[in-house]
C-alpha cells in the first residue's frame, strides 16, 4: 500500500516560469511526449558532458555520472511530474503513524546482471554501508536510522531514532542507487572494480568504457519491466554515451543526427534556436525539475581573507545576479535569493538578507574589511574554480564573475580543469578560493542543503559535501531539529531561521536558480515523463524508424 503519511514537495511548472521571464518564447517550448506504440530495436546515442569519472551514483551526486548509472542500476523509486513516487525495485511503501518505521515491499524475481538474486540484503547493505556514511545527501537523508530489519527476501524494515519526513524523497536512482552486496561486500567500497564497470538490476548491461570516446551499453534480456500491455521492456537494443568535450561540436552532431539525445543544458542556449522544428527535435524543460538546482560559487572559508564575513557580503553585492541570468543563462531560470530555492514552495522563504547589486556597498565592505586598494586599484588576488567541461557551469559564468569582481579591485585567476582535478582541488586538497558550480537542493532542504552547511558533512576527499569548511553549532542545532521534526508549521519555522543565518554568514553565494535543458530527436518517445528524467532509465524508451 501507498502510504499518504508523506511530504512530497511539488516545484511546479518550469516551463510556465521560464515563459513568464521571457527566456523562452512559447513557440520554442515544446517538451517532448509520451508515444503510443513502442518500436523495438534501436541504438540511442546519448551526449553526456564531461565525461564521469566513474559509473556509479551510490556515494557521488555528479550529475554526467548518473546520467550514465541510472541505465545499469537502480533505485526504489522513481518520481513523476509532480513529483510522486513510482515503484521501481520497491512496489509498495508504508510508513508507520508514529513515523519511526518505513517498510518497503521489493520486487520479486528481480535478477542482477551476473544472474544472482536481488533480495532485501542488498537494500540493507547499500543503506547501511553506503549511502548513509558515504553519499553526500545519504549523511543527512539517512541519519536517523537505527537499524535495517530484512524478515524475509523481499522486506526491507528501516528503524528510525525519530521521524524523517524528508527520506521517501531521496530513495531514486539519483539519491540511492542499490549495490549488490556479494560485489562490494568486504572491499573498499571507493576502488571497487565494480565502480568502472557496474553489475546492476536494471534495462541495459554495461559492455564497455572506452575512455575519451564513449561508453556502451546492451538491453537486459532478463529485464523484469513490462509495458502497459505486458511488454518486455527495454525496447531499445542498447544506448551508447559519447563524450564529445566540444559545445559546437555536439550541436552539429545533433543536427546530423550523430546523436540522438543532449542532456542537462550539453547544447549551448544561444545554439536552441537550431532546434526549433518541431517535426525534428524536442526541447524538455522538466527533466531536471526534480534536482531544483542552484548555480553557486562557494568561499573556501580557510583563507584567512575569505573568513571575514564581510569579504564575502561585498562579493555578493558586486555580482549583478539579473545580467548573470541574461547574459550568461539567457534567462533561463531566475535570480536565486537564497539557499532554497523558490520553486521548493513548501520551506522557501523571500525575507532572508538581500544583496542587491551595489558595487559603493561592495568597496565599503571591502574597506571595512581592511582590504584598501593598493596599487592600480588592486585588493586582493583569487583564484576561482570551475569545470572546464560543465557546459553552463564553466567559461562563461567564471569570466562574468571575474569581470564582476574586477570592478572592486578583486583579481580573479580563473582555472579550469578536467572534473577529476576540480574535484580534487576542492574537496580533497582544499587548495583553492572560489569556486562555481550547480549544485543540487531537491525537493526537501534537509537532503539538498544541509549538506552544504553542516558541520558533519565537512569530509576531506568526498565530493559534493561541505567544502567551503563552515562551521556554526547553532546552525547545525537547528537543521538537525528541523530533519527530526514531523510537525511541518514547526520544521518550516526551524528551516526559515536556517535560512536566515545562512545568508546572513554566507559560505556559498547562491547566484541562479537554474532550469535544466534536454534537446531530443523527435523520433525519441517513452511511456511516462518523469520529474527526475535526467536519470531516466529509458527502459520504456523507443526510437522510431528512420523516415
Amino acid at each position: 500500500m501507498h502510504p499518504n503519511r508523506r511530504h512530497f514537495i511539488h516545484t511546479g511548472t518550469a516551463l510556465g516560469a521560464l515563459i513568464a521571464a521571457g527566456g523562452l518564447s512559447a513557440t520554442h517550448a515544446f517538451a517532448q511526449t509520451p508515444g503510443t506504440t513502442p518500436q523495438r530495436g534501436g541504438i540511442l546515442n546519448v551526449a553526456v558532458s564531461p565525461e564521469p569519472t566513474l559509473l556509479t551514483s551510490a556515494f557521488i551526486t555528479t550529475m554526467n555520472i548518473g546520467q550514465v548509472s541510472s541505465k545499469v542500476l537502480e533505485g526504489l523509486v522513481s518520481y513523476d511530474l509532480k513529483l510522486q513516487p513510482v515503484p521501481e525495485l520497491a512496489t509498495a511503501w508504508d510508513v508507520a503513524k508514529d513515523g519511526l518505521t518505513v517498510t518497503f515491499q521489493l520486487r520479486r524475481g528481480v535478477k542482477w546482471h551476473d544472474g544472482k538474486d536481488f533480495t532485501a540484503a542488498d537494500v540493507k547493505y547499500t543503506l547501511l554501508e553506503v549511502w548513509r556514511p558515504l553519499h553526500p545527501f545519504g549523511r543527512a537523508a539517512f541519519a536517523n536510522v537505527t537499524a535495517v530489519d530484512t524478515p524475509d527476501p523481499h522486506t526491507v524494515i528501516v528503524r528510525l531514532s525519530s521521524p524523517a519526513p524528508y527520506l521517501l524523497n531521496y530513495i531514486n536512482t539519483y539519491g540511492a542507487q542499490i549495490l549488490p552486496k556479494h560485489i562490494y561486500e568486504g572491499t573498499d567500497v571507493l576502488k571497487n572494480p565494480a565502480n568502472n564497470a557496474p553489475i546492476g538490476t536494471g534495462p541495459f548491461v554495461f559492455k564497455e568504457w572506452v575512455k575519451g570516446s564513449h561508453v556502451r551499453l546492451e538491453r537486459n534480456p532478463n529485464y523484469w519491466g513490462r509495458g502497459p500491455k505486458g511488454e518486455q521492456q527495454p525496447y531499445l537494443d542498447g544506448v551508447v554515451f559519447k563524450f564529445i568535450p566540444d559545445a559546437a561540436a555536439r550541436t552539429v552532431a545533433l543536427e546530423a543526427g550523430e546523436l540522438d539525445v543532449t542532456l542537462a543544458s550539453s547544447i549551448p542556449l544561444s545554439n536552441l534556436n537550431k532546434f526549433a522544428d518541431k517535426k525534428k527535435y524536442t526541447i524538455n524543460l522538466d527533466d531536471g525539475r526534480y534536482l531544483a538546482t542552484i548555480f553557486l560559487t562557494q568561499f573556501n572559508l580557510r583563507k584567512p581573507a575569505l573568513a571575514d564575513k564581510r569579504v564575502r557580503q561585498a562579493f555578493a553585492h558586486a555580482i549583478d545576479r539579473n545580467a548573470l541570468l541574461k547574459v550568461v543563462f539567457l534567462g533561463y531560470g531566475k535570480a536565486a535569493t537564497g539557499p532554497v530555492p523558490s520553486s521548493v514552495v513548501n520551506y522557501y522563504s523571500p525575507d532572508t538578507r538581500a544583496y542587491p547589486y551595489d558595487i559603493k556597498k561592495a568597496a565599503a565592505l571591502l574597506d571595512e574589511a581592511g582590504l584598501k586598494p593598493g596599487a592600480g586599484g588592486k585588493r586582493l588576488k583569487i583564484t576561482l574554480d570551475y569545470d572546464a567541461g560543465g557546459g553552463v557551469t564553466a567559461t562563461r559564468p567564471a569570466e562574468f564573475i571575474k569581470q564582476s569582481l574586477a570592478r572592486v579591485g578583486v583579481e580573479v585567476e580563473l582555472r579550469g580543469g578536467d572534473t577529476a582535478t576540480y574535484l580534487r582541488r576542492i574537496f580533497t586538497d582544499q587548495d583553492y578560493d572560489l569556486m562555481i558550480s550547480s549544485l543540487h537542493r531537491l525537493p526537501d532542504p534537509t537532503l539538498g542543503v544541509q549538506r552544504l552547511f553542516w558541520t558533519r558533512n565537512i569530509v576531506k576527499g568526498a565530493p559534493w559535501t561541505n567544502g567551503s569548511g563552515y562551521s556554526n553549532p547553532e546552525l547545525d542545532r537547528i537543521m538537525e531539529a528541523a530533519g527530526a521534526e514531523a510537525d511541518i508549521g514547526k520544521r518550516k519555522a526551524l528551516i526559515r531561521q536556517w535560512q536566515q543565518i545562512v545568508q546572513e554568514d554566507l559560505p556559498v553565494l547562491d547566484l541562479i536558480e537554474q532550469t535544466w535543458v534536454t534537446v531530443a530527436t523527435a523520433r525519441l518517445h517513452k511511456e511516462t515523463l518523469q520529474g527526475d528524467g535526467l536519470f531516466a532509465s529509458y527502459r520504456d524508451a523507443w526510437l522510431d524508424a528512420q523516415p
